[in-house]
């Protein structure tokens, strides 16, 4: 779907932006979240409780709007983006936040959108529009200038990058992979569903997961289901909403505002006051989500995907005016 110009855009295209704009600002809270209940559960524990309280709300709307199991079509896309976005994305950040300083995994897992906009543009087809490429380089340089000014070297591994960079290849071929899927069945059906693969796929941190509760504080399980309930169930299925209307790789360059994000809210909610460096790579973020959003000059080439499932236009009636 190519972008249209401020003044073009229809109330659809408004609520999508509005989508993926409730989805950067509950997943940059996550991080928030993560670092406090993080000190009481374990990467794997954390990412199934996480995930069983996603599904089990999920579920319940699914229930209630009748949203019933996706089209064959669209079972690739469900599982492939559960196992790797749902399920292994989730410990491996949570491992790797554990091994290196929040700086340096920043930086790594920025790496991100940057994999889903090659991604999208050879197995999608999607195209790589100049305004996306200087919005993902402009955004990127931010990160990594947030990502410089927040860092310890002197609590980093090798470790901790490679499980980051895992994350960060995870998390663009579970985009990619999902795609797809959104042009066979709705948003709600498809994240209910993929974030179930996910959590069938932890189960085996049942057993430490319901050890850690036992001793964890309130406030590090209420953080837990937090972010079950508002990062992951809400969060993902606005972002597959605004995903099915427009390409993935723009929605990845969006992402890049919740760098910025997680600056302001540290700031805000943890009185960690930010450096000037902080603060001019949150402002490089931002302007590079701008960058990316905007139109080029040429129409971008449209989805495979959905081009596959457009149907033809019916023929045009004639008429005794001019057209």
């Amino acid at each position: 779907m190519t972008e249209l110009p401020e003044a073009g855009r229809r109330p659809a295209d408004w609520l999508a932006l509005g989508a993926a704009g409730v989805t950067v600002v509950l997943w940059a809270t996550a991080f928030v979240s993560i670092r406090s209940a993080g000190d009481a559960y374990s990467p794997g524990a954390l990412a199934l409780g996480r995930l069983a309280v996603g599904t089990l709300l999920l579920g319940l709307f699914c229930l209630v709007r009748r949203a019933g199991v996706p089209p064959r079509a669209a079972w690739p896309g469900v599982l492939l983006s559960g196992v790797l976005w749902f399920g292994l994305y989730m410990v491996a950040l949570n491992w790797g936040e554990r091994e290196v300083d929040a700086g340096t995994a920043a930086m790594v897992v920025n790496v991100g959108p940057v994999l889903i906009a090659l991604l999208s543009a050879w197995l999608l087809g999607e195209g790589l529009p100049r305004p996306l490429l200087a919005g993902i380089a402009v955004s990127f340089a931010g990160a990594v200038v947030v990502g410089i000014s927040v860092s310890d070297s002197s609590h980093a591994s090798a470790l901790g990058v490679l499980l980051c960079l895992l994350a960060a290849v995870c998390y663009a071929a579970g985009v990619v992979a999902q795609k797809p899927a959104l042009a066979h069945a709705g948003a709600l059906s498809v994240t209910f569903w993929g974030c179930l693969v996910g959590t069938v796929g932890c189960l085996p941190f049942t057993g430490v997961l319901v050890s850690e509760a036992g001793d964890a504080p309130l406030s590090a399980t209420l953080n837990m289901i937090y972010l079950g309930a508002f990062p992951t169930a809400l969060a993902f299925t606005t972002w597959a909403f605004a995903l099915a209307r427009t390409t993935a790789g723009r929605m990845g360059a969006t992402t890049y505002v919740v760098p910025a994000l997680v600056v302001v809210m540290s700031w805000a909610l943890l009185d960690e006051t930010p450096g000037a460096l902080s603060l001019v790579g949150g402002v490089l973020c931002l302007a590079g989500v701008a960058v990316s959003r905007r139109r080029s000059g040429r129409a971008a080439p449209r989805s495979r995907t959905v081009a596959a499932n457009t149907p033809p236009a019916a023929p045009r009636r004639r008429s005794g005016r001019g057209a």
